[in-house]
């Protein structure tokens, strides 16, 4: 499922990052790996806060589909 749709507090491994090759990059730079865990910490007008590889990182919705844990 999206990373957009998941339970605040608990930790996801991401399984398939989409989108297209510069998204993907820009993901992967932000530490969004296959294989790496996440963890949403709040939602906030439909943008989320994720722990990410001991980082806070902000991404909007349409980040947070491409991501599928």
């Amino acid at each position: 499922m999206p990373l957009s749709m998941v339970n605040a507090g608990e930790p996801y491994t991401i399984k398939k990052i989409g989108g297209k090759e510069e998204v993907r990059r820009h993901l992967e730079n932000l530490g969004f790996v296959v294989g790496g865990v996440v963890t949403v910490v709040s939602e906030i007008n439909g943008s989320l806060i994720v722990n990410v590889k001991d980082s806070r990182v902000a991404i909007g919705k349409d980040m947070a589909n491409k991501i599928m844990v």
